[in-house]
């Protein structure tokens, strides 16, 4: 059963709660002897995560749990007290929508996601997972990071387990291997399935074959996480797809980075969001996810027609080596800017590409013209083929219009995400979105545009997507509730990466606590990692 935060204003009489646990741990009654804990914030303004407007108070954490929140007494004593006057304490961010394998043993301190404020990630999106996760949850255990991780099994996974990268509807013994993979993933302690149906071979796939899925995901009490089939042309169609996923296979739909991509539909976010609202006021569980930025970061395979990239890239390479489907290809791509409004690929900037990173930072447009090509689409696609035949290039898309993103960032049921990876100190020129999209909102979006309010923007962060991915010991303020905690700085708290110095980490979060764990003192990453591997309702 889903844990449902409530929120209300409760009276100042009943704001202050202590937990029996700590009065035993005292060792007497509190008559007899001053409560005590591990740490105590002191005189912070409170946000508890519900949504409710702050009070002035305090919060006292003991063996990683907090047991007591609001005005202690004088005498209420700990090993370590932080005075937190002028600062917003909050529970720790939750970032709902992250890709950290491949980075997370490199990086454990994970030190972009811990100064925005974010103490859990939920990773294994867009349909890209580690398939086994028991085992992948028995690293983490191991490795131990910073942060609390939770995983969804990722669709593309399954399938490629299965059909490897083939471009056909599974049979129904596959259909049943496929199922068994979901359901084994979800007694791991997956939080869900999750699709990225713009990649290989999610594109390939139909819709009853995600009913067959999320079907097994929701007898676990998952949800259905999606990377739409389309976030641009047809992005009201993939919507009504994926809500139509959720009431088949009877699960709660979220649907990751809501977008409106492409300029041809600046402007439609309001239709994309009444499709939404329509299927709540109905009775259906769906929300959605948005990092806050106008440019969006994938791969540059993105681009080239799915068709020609079936089976994999020695399939790839063999199709473009036949001079008649490389045009066509390259026509087809140039037909595809067109329709965007857009004469060259500048929209389109290297994040990272190993075999030449000296095109980091650069534009299609510009790489091109380095290699001594027309200035022409054509000659671009043709330099995009060359590229992700040598090596699939991360990208940077700029591709959304500011009002677009306001629009979707008021809707109520959104969660702020970043949609990274840990990030390796000056590796590559990532999307900043890995570095500040928690504090972006809380600067730029709160303080400055007033866009949503402070208490809005920290439910968006806590207690929304601990209800909705069923993290009940997360997300509020509250006795018995894990000690993961943020105290910042409201007035200065702001992202600092930007997409052309995107390695600056966001400044204004003076102390975060993981699990009880002091992780950041003054502002300043101490090396702790506390994290611990979150699981799902399904966990066996």
């Amino acid at each position: 059963m889903r844990n449902h935060f409530a929120k209300h204003q409760l009276p100042k009489t009943c704001r202050l709660w202590l937990t029996a646990a700590l009065l035993l741990a005292a060792g007497s009654t509190q008559a007899q002897q001053a409560p005590r804990a591990s740490l105590i914030i002191r005189n912070g303004r409170v946000l508890d995560g519900s949504g409710n407007s702050w009070f002035r108070g305090d919060v006292a954490v003991h063996q990683g749990r907090i047991v007591a929140v609001g005005r202690l007494p004088a005498n209420f004593s700990a090993d370590t007290v932080i005075d937190a006057k002028g600062l917003v304490v909050a529970p720790g961010f939750i970032d709902v929508h992250t890709h950290i394998e491949d980075d997370e043993l490199r990086q454990p301190t994970a030190d972009n996601f811990i100064y925005d404020g974010v103490t859990t990630v939920i990773t294994g999106n867009c349909g890209s997972s580690r398939p086994d996760l028991g085992r992948y949850f028995q690293v983490l255990d191991s490795a131990k990071l910073a942060v609390n991780v939770a995983s969804l099994i990722g669709h593309g996974d399954v399938r490629k387990a299965v059909l490897g990268r083939a471009k056909r509807q599974a049979t129904e013994p596959e259909l049943q291997q496929m199922e068994q993979l979901v359901a084994r993933a979800m007694q791991a302690g997956a939080m869900g399935l999750s699709t990225g149906l713009i990649y290989i071979p999610g594109t390939y796939t139909r819709t009853p074959e995600l009913i067959r899925l999320a079907r097994v995901a929701g007898q676990y009490r998952g949800l259905y996480a999606t990377h739409m089939r389309n976030e641009g042309d047809s992005v009201l169609q993939a919507i009504q797809e994926a809500l139509l996923i959720g009431r088949e296979a009877s699960l709660p739909v979220q649907i990751s980075h809501l977008k409106i991509g492409g300029q041809q539909n600046w402007g439609r976010a309001p239709q994309a969001l009444a499709l939404i609202e329509q299927a709540r006021q109905a009775g259906q569980e769906v929300t959605i996810d948005q990092y806050p930025y106008t440019a969006s970061s994938t791969s540059l395979s993105t681009i080239i027609p799915d068709d020609v990239q079936a089976d994999g890239r020695d399939s790839l390479r063999a199709r473009l080596q036949r001079p008649a489907v490389r045009a066509a290809v390259e026509a087809a791509m140039v037909r595809r800017l067109r329709q965007r409004g857009l004469k060259h690929y500048d929209y389109a900037v290297v994040a990272s590409f190993p075999p030449q990173p000296s095109y980091q930072g650069l534009s299609i447009a510009e790489v091109n013209q380095r290699l001594g090509r027309k200035h022409k689409a054509a000659a671009e696609a043709a330099t995009i083929l060359d590229l992700v035949l040598q090596h699939d290039a991360g990208m940077v898309f700029h591709g959304m219009s500011e009002q677009d993103v306001q629009q979707i960032m008021r809707y109520p049921f959104n969660m702020v995400a970043s949609d990274a990876s840990v990030r390796v100190w000056q590796e590559g020129a990532p999307h900043p979105r890995g570095y500040g999209s928690n504090a972006r909102v809380l600067g730029r979006y709160v303080r400055e545009l007033r866009v949503i309010s402070l208490e809005e923007a920290v439910r968006r962060m806590t207690s929304l997507p601990a209800q909705t991915f069923g993290l009940a010991d997360r997300g509020l303020l509250r006795p018995g509730m894990a000690a993961d905690i943020v105290v910042f700085d409201p007035a200065t708290v702001q992202d600092r990466s930007t997409f052309e110095q995107p390695h600056q980490y966001s400044t204004g979060m003076q102390y975060v606590l993981v699990n009880g764990g002091l992780t950041v003192v003054q502002g300043k990453h101490l090396g702790t990692r506390a994290g611990q591997v979150l699981y799902g309702p399904g966990k066996h």
